[in-house]
């Protein structure tokens, strides 16, 4: 396969496209912590759940591996699929087609 459309694949997956912002922000800035821990926040806040056993920055600050696989874990456990990204999770659920039963139902003699 040639490298333009390796590359070119590569960036239309919505993780791929993530994991290589993120490496670039953590090349750049050293500290990939300040921007996933806000991720972290937003979710504990969408899906109430407990900021526990310590707070998010330290989490992401100590554990940043661990804390980024625990994220993962939990959106799949709510039934989304983060390596097609937002928008990927958005189309795959307006996909359901919610069917009417017939208005008129009668047995066939």
């Amino acid at each position: 396969m040639p490298t333009h459309t390796y590359m070119s694949h590569f960036f239309l997956s919505a993780c791929s496209t993530s994991g290589f912002l993120y490496e670039l922000i953590a090349f750049c800035i050293a500290i990939p912590c300040i921007m996933s821990c806000t991720y972290r926040t937003k979710l504990r806040s969408m899906y109430r759940l407990v900021e526990s056993p310590a707070p998010d920055w330290v989490t992401h600050v100590f554990c940043e591996w661990c804390a980024l696989c625990q994220e993962y874990r939990e959106l799949q456990r709510r039934g989304l699929d983060p390596s097609i990204g937002w928008q990927g999770n958005v189309a795959r659920g307006q996909q359901h087609v919610n069917m009417m039963p017939p208005v008129r139902q009668n047995m066939m003699a």
